[in-house]
């Protein structure tokens, strides 16, 4: 049977979601600690494989576990895995997933928040972990402006590192920068993201902030069908998935063969 997570970590320590030799790995953590809880292997699908350094609060995960182990666990496997896990990931729920459920192929979309601070001071200490000190004063009104020219169906080649045989055609559905006192917070949402795909958007936004780019900068680079060598990659620590959405129930198992073929 299929089971649904609801996972958060602080990324700080570890070497990404996916699991790695030798490597700190948030799935190495959680696919040991449900290992041991459960007493069975498990092999975890993620909605989306954060890299190294970025953090989740609402990171959803599904994992094929045999009955008899979910029945046995069931009442009390969140408290059991608060305690074979380390302080950086929490599960806050366990549910039975409905049919035709799929973390990754079954998402609508995904939902990412960058947190970087411009003031002198740099991040406030309780927050230095999801929030990015950066050394230069930013115009988040430009910032917005160059955000705006960027959502819609598009091939994002130039700000993703590409991955053999796989698409970098994505349709982004909102990317945002606003401003509260020395606070800039970008967020992006998209139906996904290819490999630094965010943290590129981030880092064009950044040059546009910092009066080096002109706001059309960045939606100009999306003509290019290679990687632009150009745009900077942005800091990982800054960057939190917020949520993963989902369509109904009865809708799961087609959204989730269109995005099997959309992707292949």
């Amino acid at each position: 049977m299929r089971l649904r997570l609801a996972v958060a970590y602080d990324g700080t320590a570890f070497s990404g979601w996916a699991r790695q030799p030798a490597r700190r790995t948030v799935q190495g953590e959680l696919e040991a600690a449900l290992a041991t809880v459960l007493r069975c292997p498990v092999d975890l699908t993620v909605a989306g494989r954060t890299d190294a350094g970025v953090h989740a609060t609402g990171q959803v995960v599904h994992v094929d576990v045999p009955r008899a182990a979910w029945e046995e666990q069931r009442e009390r496997l969140v408290r059991r895995l608060r305690g074979v896990l380390p302080p950086d990931v929490a599960v806050a729920a366990v549910t039975e997933a409905p049919p035709g459920f799929d973390a990754r192929f079954g998402a609508l979309a995904r939902h990412y928040a960058y947190r970087l601070t411009d003031a002198d001071s740099g991040p406030p200490p309780l927050r230095r972990a999801d929030t990015v000190g950066w050394p230069r004063r930013l115009d988040a009104a430009a910032m917005d402006r160059a955000a705006g020219l960027m959502p819609g169906e598009h091939d994002f080649a130039a700000f993703c590192r590409r991955r053999e045989g796989a698409t970098t055609v994505r349709t982004l559905l909102a990317l945002t920068v606003d401003r509260e006192g020395d606070l800039v917070t970008v967020r992006a949402s998209a139906d996904a993201f290819c490999h630094s795909m965010v943290r590129s958007l981030v880092g064009a936004l950044l040059a546009v902030g910092e009066g080096r780019k002109a706001p059309d900068w960045p939606a100009a680079l999306l003509a290019r069908r290679e990687r632009a060598g150009e745009v900077p990659v942005a800091p990982p620590g800054g960057l939190t998935l917020l949520r993963v959405d989902y369509p109904p129930d009865a809708d799961l198992a087609a959204r989730a063969q269109v995005t099997r073929a959309r992707r292949a």
